[in-house]
């Protein structure tokens, strides 16, 4: 039985990519849409939320059930994947006077958090 993180897509031209980065790292992965999630089991050890050319304000935006998946696993969200974690858990979406599109450069990180704990900065 193969150790498995499973990347839901919601039609980011990205998720290809992250698979192959996965796959890099020796780590097997599968990629499903969101709209047709396979049981989490015990062989599913993360999930990846891909990111979408949509956003969570959208009214037809694509929606999953969040919660039964983090209560057994580790989740990561990318781009609408990070978004649509953040509306769930209450957090507020706010759109932006420019589109992000590319690198984004950080100005200042927390070092003292307990995030970046014996990450080099």
């Amino acid at each position: 039985m193969h150790e498995t993180i499973l990347i839901i897509d919601f039609g980011s031209q990205y998720t290809q990519l992250i698979a192959r980065r996965i796959r890099e790292l020796n780590v097997y992965c599968e990629i499903h849409p969101f709209h047709h999630i396979p049981l989490i089991d015990k062989k599913i050890k993360g999930v990846i939320l891909s990111g979408s050319p949509s956003s969570v304000r959208d009214s037809n935006a694509p929606q999953i059930d969040l919660e039964s998946i983090r209560k057994k696993i580790p989740v990561l969200g990318v781009c609408y994947g990070a978004q649509l974690m953040a509306a769930q858990n209450g957090g507020e979406v706010m759109p932006s006077k420019i589109r992000e599109y590319g690198r984004a450069t950080l100005k200042s990180i927390n070092s003292a958090d307990r995030l970046f704990k014996d990450i080099p900065m």
